[in-house]
């Protein structure tokens, strides 16, 4: 298995970036797919996640109306399309899979006030980040 996030880079407060993932090793219906982000002395935080097998999509509550995960099973690319972004997203950005799920729900927990949590540690392929910087 091998994943490779690439499109980081400085973008303006309120621009767009869309990050790529390249994967290659694994069927994209049969693994959970995610991005995961984490900034300078914080934790990771699970963005989004996908399942093609079930076509389900999950976005953390501080990203949802913003940022889209979509696939391109042909290209075996996975993307983070961010839009209106802030300075608060700056972060590196990982793409990773769980190939032990055909469904990233699994890989969730609701939180009745915080929304959807996914979980990073499921996740156990994980590519190199790339830094997306925000500046105000």
């Amino acid at each position: 298995v091998q994943l490779q996030a690439s499109g980081g880079g400085l973008v303006q407060a309120g621009g767009s970036r869309q990050l790529s993932c390249a994967a290659s090793g694994f069927s994209f219906d049969d693994v959970a797919i995610g991005w995961f982000r984490q900034a300078p002395g914080k934790e990771r935080e699970g963005v989004s996640c996908m399942s093609t097998s079930d076509g389900m999509k999950y976005y953390a509550n501080s990203v949802k109306g913003r940022f889209a995960i979509t696939s391109d099973k042909a290209k075996n690319l996975v993307y983070l399309q961010m839009n209106n972004l802030k300075p608060e997203d700056s972060a590196v950005y990982y793409c990773a899979i769980d190939s032990t799920t055909r469904y990233c729900g699994a890989t969730v927990t609701i939180d009745p006030q915080k929304g959807p949590k996914i979980r990073s540690y499921e996740y156990n392929y994980w590519g190199q980040g790339t830094l997306v910087t925000v500046s105000s």
